[in-house]
């Protein structure tokens, strides 16, 4: 398979230090599985452009046509572009204001997406050059943003303009998977290309997809792979399908109907899945579903486990369900931990590498200082570190949390965070925000700047291989401790936001913005004073280069 780059699968080269390839996680939780009664959706490892601008919502005459885009993930051109025209389709009267990146999450009315690339078969990838399919996923994402409110309305608008207009691929050549919220419900929907060829008109869907709906007590993970299985397209409550959803698996030979097995839609379109997506799977369904038989027990006994292959085989994809009702109910602070996994005391933990053992100098072994669970390209290759994909790790994401018994301006909380999310904090940005901090908003990957927040959180990023394990204690307490404050003072100010919103709903917007930039502030001015505090701590200088 080709080595996936770019939007969920790309190389990030930062100050020179690290690199590392990155696939978007999908977590979604109804709202009778969350703690306090929210829906969930989350997504990590964005793609390149993590500037976030917020785009207001807009009024145009009616026949008006909207253009579609391609390039819109591409973090080098101006904040206010939007790539390259390749196609048109109709406008509407009205648009909504939503808050724009690679891939767009939310918008006014709590309507929030999920993104995380899927494979596909080899005969269904296509060239952009050569096909006549113009809608990518992320601008699918933006045009639902700017048209629906609720998940059912993105459902629907975003599987007519596949079918209408032909999906394209934007990640290299793969398939695509959303999950797609409101506060009261969540749509998986899987997308897989048609192949070459299709032409729009002639009668025949532009993508082939299926959507299932999440219910309300479960939740589910998504890990490049596809997880929906059989379909019961009779039950429109819960399942939708292009038209040939499954005549085109029968045509291509992927399924005999005459062999008296039901359709498996994972089976018909997925390929044989890599270790990569299993492992976070069973990540996931380890913690909250216990129970399905033979979970695999990954727990790490011996630092050499990371390294046996009689402990490391790939499950078949079977053994997972689309969802499940959790053992334990979900709080989005149980989310931001799984999106900051690195997999810690399992076979996958990257840190525990026997190579990491170091005599202490008394005839013994002792655990070293530079263990890390994010080791760069260079130092796997000087230790021999077999690379595993950490869930942590991104360009960017987010996890958005929706609730239904409050003011849409403030019931939509889109807890966002910049470069790697299990150094840096998360940043709540209320759904009724007017305008995202500058911080927030600049990011240029070919020239450090101190305005950038990105920039700030990848130099702390990448202070901590001075000493990862005594410098990672430092960063996360006062990551604790900037996200406890904010989940505390949100707490507290929601029923005063709440009042304003009905009193004067413009002056109520003004201070949502300014708790949003006040908080942006804060998350930076820490992670400022923590370079200074572990440059100083841990510089080279008192490590033996100089002396010893």
């Amino acid at each position: 398979m080709k080595k996936l780059i770019s939007c969920c699968f790309i190389t990030v080269l930062l100050l020179g230090l690290h690199s590392s390839t990155s696939g978007c996680t999908i977590i979604a939780v109804g709202k009778k599985a969350s703690k306090d009664g929210s829906v969930i959706v989350s997504h990590t490892d964005c793609g390149d452009n993590s500037r976030f601008k917020v785009m207001k919502g807009q009024k145009f005459p009616k026949g008006a046509m909207a253009p579609v885009y391609w390039g819109l993930q591409d973090v080098r051109q101006p904040l206010d572009s939007m790539g390259k025209v390749i196609g048109y389709i109709p406008q509407v009267e009205q648009t909504y204001t939503y808050i724009r990146s690679a891939y767009s999450h939310i918008n006014e009315y709590q309507l929030a997406i999920g993104e995380s690339t899927l494979s596909q078969r080899e005969e269904l990838k296509i060239k952009r050059e050569e096909s006549k399919q113009i809608i990518t996923i992320e601008q699918a994402q933006i045009f639902a943003l700017e048209r629906c409110k609720t998940a059912r309305e993105a459902l629907e608008l975003i599987t007519h303009l596949l079918d209408t207009y032909g999906f394209l691929p934007s990640c290299v050549d793969e398939s695509e998977c959303l999950a797609i919220a409101d506060p009261n419900e969540v749509w998986i929907l899987e997308v897989f290309s048609v192949g070459p060829g299709w032409e729009p008109g002639k009668g025949k869907p532009g993508a082939i997809w299926a959507a299932q709906r999440l219910p309300d007590d479960h939740a589910t993970l998504i890990a490049n792979w596809s997880i929906i299985k059989e379909i019961n397209i009779k039950d429109k409550a819960n399942f939708k399908a292009s038209s040939n959803y499954m005549s085109e698996a029968i045509e291509r030979g992927w399924y005999n109907p005459a062999s008296g097995k039901p359709f498996i839609w994972q089976d018909a379109y997925a390929p044989l899945p890599r270790e990569w997506a299993t492992s976070r799977l069973w990540m996931f369904y380890s913690r909250y579903a216990p129970s399905i038989k033979d979970m695999p027990d990954r727990s790490l006994k011996s630092p050499f486990d990371t390294q046996n292959p009689y402990v490391q085989y790939v499950e078949p994809l079977s053994l997972y369900p689309f969802s499940c009702n959790p053992v334990e109910k979900i709080s989005v602070q149980d989310v931001m931990a799984m999106q900051r996994s690195t997999f810690d005391g399992t076979i996958y933990d990257m840190s525990k590498h026997p190579a990491y053992f170091v005599p202490d100098g008394k005839g013994g072994m002792k655990y070293s200082n530079m263990a890390t669970p994010f080791p760069t390209r260079n130092l796997r290759e000087l230790l021999g570190i077999t690379w595993r994909r950490n869930v942590a790790r991104g360009g960017y994401g987010m996890v958005a949390q929706l609730r239904s018994w409050l003011p849409n301006e403030i019931g939509g909380i889109y807890w966002v965070y910049l470069d790697n999310q299990a150094v840096g904090p998360y940043l709540p940005v209320y759904s009724g925000v007017q305008q995202m901090p500058a911080s927030y908003a600049t990011f240029n990957p070919d020239e450090f700047d101190d305005a950038s927040a990105k920039w700030t959180y990848d130099e702390v990023d990448n202070l901590l291989y001075l000493n990862w394990q005594e410098g990672f204690k430092l960063v996360k307490a006062e990551q604790l401790a900037l996200e406890t404050a904010f989940f505390e003072e949100i707490q507290l100010e929601e029923a005063v936001l709440a009042s304003q919103l009905k009193e004067n709903r413009e002056l109520a917007l003004q201070t949502i913005s300014g708790k949003v930039e006040e908080r942006a502030t804060r998350n930076v001015e820490v992670y400022r004073k923590l370079r200074k505090t572990l440059l100083t701590k841990f510089t080279n200088n008192r490590q033996g280069i100089n002396f010893q």
